[in-house]
């Protein structure tokens, strides 16, 4: 089977979820013997693969606004042709439009007879949301329970939805016991986030407690998309300031996908700071897998995906708790314990492979 994935924002090492999770999908498919293609805007990189093909009726910058994109397809004709094209010469079976954006299912350029698929990964009840459906694909996914809950909440039918969850590209084996009781003692808080607003590291670090007696290690990469002109830098530069004032507190540069769960493996605790729901979770998962526990606020998917593999706090308490969260979780050697043994249990599904086939298994019908 041949399938192809639409994001127009996709690259290579984009430290972002979406595409992080488009990449693990698609090695998934691969792993199980099918074709898995990528549609991203241009400028082409030097890590791009024969599997990425990019558009060269279409280029972004970087970073690249919504608004950079609707300006760019005022007219979308040359992108619509260069898309069918592309589809129709690498015989595609099924096109997902992986967003209603940016996976360009508002306009669902799709040769006849070739099955679509509409991936909803972030709620949004907008226009392009509701003329991505109009298209009428022939299956709607998305990747938690709570986004079907979400958008049903919000007006969307979404009763006839599936889930696939999100997989883990790249994992290794939790550090020892031994070694995970020294980091309970000793090791630093590691996170792991977007530069973003709504992660709320800037919260976290003006929360910080005094007498932590621990590093404190964050890193914050800038992808290749922003919501305002600035907003990266912005709260890249901020978080600097806040921690040039802070014991042991460091701010540090993005780091390739595949290194990710190493350094959460290194750390005694990992924290989510999000203050909007994450609908997946993958720093989270990526921390579970290495037995790292996860504290953070309940909301959105976080909570299912954590279980008892770590702490969840109310956000209307603030960021003060979720430092308390980690210590009291730190200071508790037999819950710390349970935690970290039950992290990789609670992701072992969410390998490429096992989540391909849940991607196939949803799109069945639709084939």
């Amino acid at each position: 089977m041949n399938v192809a994935f639409v994001l127009l924002t996709h690259n290579p090492d984009e430290p972002a979820g979406i595409e992080r999770s488009i990449a693990a999908l698609a090695a998934g498919l691969r792993e199980l013997g099918h074709r898995a293609l990528i549609i991203a805007a241009g400028p082409a990189t030097a890590a791009d693969g024969e599997d990425l093909l990019r558009l060269t009726s279409l280029t972004l910058p970087r970073p690249a606004l919504e608004e950079h994109l609707t300006h760019l397809l005022a007219d979308p004709t040359a992108v619509e042709d260069e898309v069918r094209g592309l589809l129709a010469g690498h015989a595609v079976n099924l096109v997902c439009w992986v967003d209603a954006v940016w996976g360009l299912g508002y306009l669902s350029p799709a040769p006849a007879g070739t099955a679509t698929a509409l991936m909803v990964h972030v709620p949004r009840t907008d226009a392009p949301l509701y003329r991505s459906l109009e298209h009428r694909p022939d299956r709607v996914l998305t990747v938690s329970d709570f986004m079907v809950a979400e958008l049903a909440r919000e007006g969307v039918d979404s009763s006839d939805w599936a889930v696939v969850p999100n997989a883990l590209m790249h994992t290794l084996t939790p550090p020892a016991p031994d070694e995970r009781e020294a980091l309970r003692k000793r090791g630093p808080v590691r996170i792991v986030a977007r530069a973003e607003p709504h992660k709320g590291i800037a919260e976290l670090l003006k929360a910080y407690p005094a007498g932590l007696g621990r590093p404190v290690q964050i890193v914050l990469a800038e992808a290749g998309f922003e919501y305002w002109p600035g907003m990266q830098n912005d709260v890249v530069t901020e978080c600097r300031a806040l921690a040039a004032d802070l014991p042991d507190v460091e701010i540090l540069p993005a780091v390739p996908w595949q290194e990710i769960p190493g350094f959460l493996a290194g750390a005694a605790v990992t924290v989510v700071s999000s203050t909007s729901p994450e609908t997946f979770g993958n720093v989270a998962a990526e921390a579970l897998s290495v037995g790292t526990p996860v504290v953070g606020y309940g909301l959105g998917h976080l909570p299912a995906l954590t279980g008892p593999a770590g702490r969840m706090t109310a956000l209307e308490s603030g960021p003060g708790v979720l430092w308390e969260a980690a210590t009291g979780l730190l200071d508790d050697p037999a819950a710390y314990r349970a935690a970290a043994d039950q992290g990789p249990r609670q992701v072992a599904a969410h390998t490429p492979a096992a989540v391909a086939q849940a991607f196939l298994d949803a799109i069945g019908p639709a084939r």
